[in-house]
């Protein structure tokens, strides 16, 4: 079958052909890929910014958001069966440890991350567990969700935390309209009652994120901070959701959030920069996000069920890896790249 592998880091994976994946374990469960989400953490991986973190050995597939249909089960695999329509926790969890016992299972002990750290799903076979598949209704295509399987997870995840400072008459600010920030709007619709301030540099992205029924859409032009001081009356925000992480993002980030307002980190590649003083005495908090629990997929998917999250997507065949990973360089993706076999 055929595999986007990565043989090398700062260079872009192959496409070649591997061996299909064997059942070896009771609970191991072989999904057909229907859909494989390709994101800005492929581009990092890819420039071998999780080269230690990870610890993976090249080569290796990537793709870590897949949704798809049960291709062959383990012996001891009784929550789904061969034919079901499912999407996969990208989190591959061993239910022992303390963190999955208080159903904290993306922080597990002894986890592992398909497209991370062990094959991905850019092929036309993933091998997973049992613990990782939510089974959905039929009716669901896999190209059509599999972004929220990370994504969409993680965005969901991080408006969770902020749903408490979030009540009528207060306001958020999201940074980054595309693949992840189109949903965490969605899903900020969807939570809470906050009005919604969505900032990108990209008239595209703000044209729709106002689709999705935002308050405000402002141009990243330079003179954002202005804008949203101006929206808010000069007090700033009760939740910066920063989508970005990266370039300027931060820094404006900071500087339209409001005292004991709360900064959620989704996006990645800058550095957090601010004296301890600052975060005393305004009483701010920066949080970090990391993906996401199974409960907290299988409400996403019950949101999208209810037609409440919906993802736009570009679809390329897996041969266009490298085309879609260019676009993705340049751009000039909107919402997210999903590959299909």
């Amino acid at each position: 079958m055929k595999a986007v592998r990565l043989h090398r880091y700062n260079e872009h994976p192959v496409i070649e052909e591997v061996a299909e994946p064997k059942i070896t374990s009771p609970h191991d469960v072989i999904v057909r890929v229907g859909g494989a989400g390709l994101c800005r953490t492929d581009l990092h991986i890819i420039e071998g910014q999780f080269r230690e973190k990870s610890g993976v050995t090249l080569p290796y597939t990537l793709g870590h958001e897949n949704a798809g249909w049960v291709h062959e089960v383990g012996s001891a695999v009784s929550n789904v069966a061969v034919g079901d329509t499912v999407i996969v926790h990208p989190q591959i969890s061993c239910g022992f440890c303390r963190a999955c016992r208080a159903g904290d299972d993306m922080h597990c002990a002894n986890a592992g991350f398909p497209g991370m750290d062990l094959d991905g799903g850019m092929t036309d076979l993933l091998k997973t567990d049992a613990r990782t598949i939510v089974k959905l209704d039929p009716g669901f295509a896999p190209e059509d969700i599999a972004a929220l399987a990370d994504a969409g997870l993680t965005a969901y995840y991080a408006i969770k935390k902020a749903v408490c400072l979030l009540y009528p008459g207060t306001k958020a600010v999201v940074i980054g309209a595309g693949g992840l920030g189109h949903i965490g709007i969605q899903c900020l619709k969807a939570l809470t009652p906050a009005e919604i301030i969505v900032v990108d540099r990209s008239r595209e992205a703000l044209e729709l994120a106002q689709t999705f029924g935002v308050d405000y859409a402002v141009l990243a032009d330079g003179k954002q901070v202005e804008t949203v001081k101006e929206i808010t009356n000069g007090r700033n925000a009760e939740a910066i959701i920063d989508f970005v992480g990266e370039g300027s993002a931060v820094d404006d980030g900071i500087a339209m959030l409001q005292r004991a307002g709360s900064y959620y980190v989704i996006g990645y590649g800058g550095k957090l920069s601010i004296p301890t003083i600052d975060i005393i005495s305004t009483e701010i908090n920066f949080i970090g996000n990391l993906v996401g629990t199974y409960n907290d997929l299988v409400e996403l998917m019950t949101l999208t069920a209810q037609g409440k999250i919906a993802l736009h997507t570009t679809v390329y065949p897996l041969d266009a890896a490298l085309e879609a990973i260019q676009a993705l360089e340049t751009g000039n993706i909107r919402g997210r790249a999903i590959l299909v076999p």
